[in-house]
C-alpha cells in the first residue's frame, strides 16, 4: 500500500485498473487488487482466519466502549486495533474444535485512571445486576464525577449488554437492566471508570460471572 498527495487529475478513489484508491485515516492511499488463490487454506490459516473472525464478533459489539476507552489512538493504530492486538494475544485460546475466551484477561477498557475498588456483583433484582463498590475519590486524578462504565457477556446467546454511564463515582452503587430474556442466564461482568469528559479511563475489572436473578 502506498500513499499519495495529488495524481496527475487529484485524488480518486475506487478501482482503476489493478489499482484502489482510498482515503484511509486522512491519507490518499493506493494498494493493488489482492489476486484470488484457489489453493485451499493449510489447517494453521484456517485456524488463524478462525481466531480473527471470533475476535471480531465477540469484540465487535462493545465498539462504542473500546473506541472511547480502550488505550489512545497511535499513529495509524486506533483504539479498537489495539484492542483486537491485545485479544488475539492473550485472551484468546484454542479448544478444540472451537476458540474460547479467558475472561479474566479481558479488558473492555485500558487506561490509567484509578479503577474500581472492591468491586461485587449481585442480581437480587428482578433483570437487574447490582454493582458495588468502594469510593476511591482522591486516589490519583479519582473524581466523585467519574462514571462507572459495564459490560455484560451472555455467552450462551454471545450477546452483550453494556452502559456508559451506570452511576458516578462517589454513589458506591448502581443498578444495569437487563433483557427479560436473560433472566435465569450465567453472564459475565466488566466494570470501568472514566471521567466525565471522557479524557481519561481506567483499566477495566473482570467482576466474575452472576446468574441473573
Amino acid at each position: 500500500m502506498g500513499t499519495y498527495n495529488k495524481g496527475i487529475m487529484g485524488a480518486f478513489s475506487g478501482k482503476v485498473g489493478p489499482v484502489v484508491g482510498a482515503n484511509w485515516r486522512g491519507k490518499e492511499v493506493m494498494r493493488s487488487l489482492p489476486r484470488r488463490s484457489n489453493k485451499a487454506a493449510t489447517p494453521l490459516q484456517a485456524q488463524h482466519r478462525l481466531k480473527f473472525s471470533s475476535v471480531i464478533a465477540f469484540l465487535g459489539p462493545i465498539y462504542p466502549i473500546l473506541s472511547r476507552y480502550y488505550g489512545a489512538n497511535q499513529g495509524e493504530k486506533s483504539r479498537v486495533n489495539r484492542a483486537m492486538s491485545y485479544h488475539m494475544k492473550e485472551a484468546i485460546v484454542f479448544t478444540d474444535p472451537d476458540f474460547t475466551f479467558t475472561y479474566n484477561k479481558v479488558q473492555i477498557a485500558k487506561g490509567y485512571l484509578v479503577g474500581i475498588e472492591g468491586g461485587a456483583i449481585a442480581s437480587n433484582t428482578a433483570n437487574t445486576i447490582d454493582f458495588t463498590w468502594n469510593n476511591n475519590t482522591g486516589q490519583g486524578e479519582a473524581l466523585a464525577t467519574d462514571k462507572l462504565v459495564v459490560g455484560v457477556y451472555d455467552a450462551a446467546t454471545k450477546n452483550w449488554i453494556y452502559s456508559l454511564a451506570v452511576a458516578e463515582r462517589s454513589a458506591t452503587t448502581g443498578g444495569l437492566l437487563l433483557p427479560v430474556t436473560l433472566t435465569g442466564s450465567t453472564v459475565e461482568v466488566w466494570a470501568t471508570f472514566a471521567s466525565a469528559d471522557e479524557k481519561r479511563y481506567a483499566t477495566s475489572t473482570y467482576l466474575g460471572n452472576v446468574v441473573v436473578g
